[in-house]
């Protein structure tokens, strides 16, 4: 039997095969997975886990699609979604502690903060994807990082649900060490005491900055590459020729060389061409191995 028939056979949720995800990435990039899951409980996800554990299934997280380049064949195995809902709503288990669904995204972090008069995920609502892909990169701006409201996460494995101290991420410069076969479902974060105005004024200023600097009008993944020490990659990049280079119908942007965008029909063979093209040229140009931050899935 085939894996969604034997998945529909365990557990609840949307199961489908061939499931196109471009159109659930944000540079509408990617072929197809051969089994898409939405759980509808935490129960189904675990059943699901423990199904690819027992069919050496490999198993992908899509949350909103940012930060990971599909492969234009497509991924096997099982790509798992959480709903925003999943696993509930909000909760709050201290006076300035919530938890969240892993599924929802950063403005729902500061609507929570906001309720109670406290401050601090003003710097998550700029970055693209969900509170649980914020989790595994550590994403952050200038203003902050995850870590710095990160109390733990639920994660779900084949075993079950557990819930995890921060302290045992390993989290690092957009880097986690979350345990193999595991899936942030739920987020503990916690917020502080601030000027509320002075908090927002910023956030509308840091916004502001954004959409004049980014590309935000054109489907793209975010950053492509991780400062390297004491740099930043957008200016290695340019400085090297790179901005507005372009592979096939994918380029890095003219408005911010970081970035890299899908002009209409592109194709992630394309994207991946340009990355390695990047790569060499400031490799030769600079001295620096510019590391990637997004996450490549499927073959290539």
């Amino acid at each position: 039997m085939s894996l969604a028939h034997d998945l529909r056979a365990l557990a609840h949720g949307a199961i489908r095969e061939n499931e196109p995800l471009a159109a659930r990435s944000t540079i509408r990039l990617g072929g197809a997975a051969e089994v898409w899951f939405e759980p509808a409980t935490p129960a189904d996800l675990v059943a699901g886990l423990r199904l690819c554990r027992e069919r050496a299934a490999p198993v992908r997280v899509l949350g909103g699609g940012a930060n990971t380049l599909i492969s234009d064949r497509g991924l096997p195995g099982v790509v798992l979604h959480l709903p925003p809902g999943f696993s509930g709503g909000a909760q709050w288990v201290a006076e300035d502690q919530v938890e969240l669904p892993a599924g929802l995204t950063g403005i729902k972090a500061l609507q929570a903060a906001r309720s109670r008069g406290l401050v601090g995920p003003e710097f998550l609502v700029g970055i693209p994807g969900t509170l649980g892909g914020q989790v595994v990169m550590n994403a952050g701006t200038h203003r902050g990082q995850m870590a710095k409201l990160l109390m733990g996460v639920e994660l779900a494995s084949a075993d079950g649900l557990r819930f995890v101290d921060a302290a045992e991420l390993g989290l690092g410069y957009r880097h986690s060490e979350l345990p193999n076969g595991s899936v942030v479902t739920r987020v503990r974060l916690r917020f502080a005491q601030g000027d509320v105005a002075a908090g927002d004024a910023q956030l509308r200023a840091d916004l502001d900055y954004r959409r004049r600097t980014q590309p935000w009008e054109k489907p793209n993944l975010g950053s492509t590459f991780r400062n390297p020490p004491g740099d930043f990659a957008g200016r290695l990049l340019e400085t090297c020729g790179l901005k507005g280079e372009r592979v096939g119908n994918v380029a890095f942007s003219a408005l911010h060389a970081n970035f890299l965008t899908n002009l209409g029909a592109g194709r992630a063979d394309d994207a991946r061409a340009l990355i390695a093209l990047a790569q060499r040229r400031v490799r030769d140009q600079a001295g620096i191995t510019l590391t990637l931050e997004v996450a490549l899935a499927g073959e290539f």
